[in-house]
């Protein structure tokens, strides 16, 4: 305890006395834990993109077409090549900081972790930061489609007035139309998109941190209201899907709108922060690990 105070109060006087530029050989020594490495990660440029915009659409009372928006990147994202794999999710399970996979999930370093929620999603973000004094989180959906590349899936449909169950049933079928296959495979089984991301839109369902909304629209298409429910999540994969926040397995209900997802899994972005976030959580990582 003696040392953990001496080193915290020494880095404050550093932090406070020289700032930001004095502060750069200090970040250099504080690394990872040596029992745990950082991802795979695969870096975009900056950039836009134009998708068609999440949740239901409203327009005076009656189903609406979701608009295509415009989307700006003015910062490179940052992204896992890979999906969580089930041995890495299993380190944090033995750490105590996530709730255990179920039994019939293979824990391999090869293989996603799947049947995970959205709860145990932002669980292991929250403890791999801790690990690794880096800043980890799920990505929004606009950041989710921006790395998805040619294998993100416009879910538009046009809308009947006379019958807008035209539309129910037609989306039902398109979801529907995707095959079956529950198995997990080996990391890239479903390819590499153009920026070298691996199993974009497989049969891994992935969560991202944008919540459902209902938007509500004026005659010109133009969203004057939004609702949000962020009990329910939506999660990307051969097409959108809206499920519950504490559903590991949509299979089995919890599916809020679509067909259910065949798995649940996730893949986290790695945020760059300030410096003197990065600095306060790199100095917790530090006096973790030895024991204050």
């Amino acid at each position: 305890m003696l040392l953990a105070f001496k080193i915290k109060l020494t880095l404050a006087c550093i932090v406070g006395v020289a700032g930001p530029t004095a502060m750069t050989p200090i970040i250099a020594a504080l690394q990872s834990p040596a029992s745990f490495s950082e991802p795979a990660l695969t870096e975009i440029a900056s950039g836009v993109i134009k998708y068609r915009d999440s949740g239901d659409h409203l327009r005076n009372g009656r189903q609406a077409e979701a608009p295509i928006t415009t989307v700006r990147f003015d910062r490179p994202l940052t992204i896992m090549t890979n999906q969580v794999s089930a041995a890495d999710y299993q380190v944090c399970v033995e750490a105590r900081a996530c709730r255990a996979l179920d039994r019939d999930v293979a824990v391999a370093i090869d293989r996603p972790a799947v049947q995970v929620s959205w709860l145990d999603a932002t669980a292991y973000a929250d403890w791999l930061s801790h690990q690794t004094g880096h800043h980890y989180r799920l990505p929004t959906d606009a950041e989710w489609a921006y790395a998805a590349g040619s294998r993100f899936r416009d879910d538009g449909l046009a809308v009947d007035e006379a019958d807008p169950s035209r539309r129910w049933i037609a989306r039902y079928e398109r979801e529907a139309a995707v095959p079956e296959d529950p198995k997990t495979r080996s990391f890239g089984a479903f390819g590499t998109n153009e920026h070298g991301i691996a199993d974009m839109a497989g049969n891994v369902w992935e969560w991202t941190s944008t919540c459902f909304t209902r938007k509500l629209q004026d005659d010109a298409g133009r969203i004057v209201k939004t609702f949000s429910n962020c009990g329910v999540r939506l999660a990307e994969g051969a097409h959108r899907a809206y499920v519950t926040d504490f559903i590991r397995d949509a299979r089995a209900g919890g599916c809020a709108s679509g067909t259910p997802p065949a798995n649940l899994g996730f893949r986290l972005v790695r945020e760059q922060l300030p410096w003197s976030r990065t600095i306060a959580q790199r100095i917790g990582a530090l006096l973790s690990a030895i024991g204050a």
